[in-house]
């Protein structure tokens, strides 16, 4: 599993003009279980996506399709880590997911 964290390198406003078409790439990942959860950071500078992915492989397939990366918008951070504990609902959601 991976965290990835999202930094805005451009404006505001030229995020805006892709965060349309980033959320459809996101909401795609999701149909596919790709993604746990995700979202802005605070204040809105970047943001947070919880992967299921099980490579480095996989988790850069996932980044280099992203509209944000694709318009050199962001630059990406990624976290590694085996999630053996947890809420007993959201493990249970994991061992669904995967």
């Amino acid at each position: 599993m991976f965290v990835l964290i999202l930094t805005y390198k451009k404006p505001l406003e030229i995020i805006d003009q892709y965060v349309v078409e980033h959320r459809q790439y996101l909401d795609e990942c999701y149909a596919q279980k790709i993604i746990l959860i995700s979202g802005p950071q605070i204040p809105r500078s970047g943001g947070i996506i919880i992967l299921t992915v099980k490579t480095r492989e996989q988790l850069q397939k996932f980044i280099e399709q992203d509209p944000f990366f694709i318009h050199d918008v962001a630059d990406y951070q990624s976290i590694e880590f085996d999630p053996i504990k947890s809420q007993p609902q959201l493990m249970q959601l994991l061992k669904n997911m995967v």
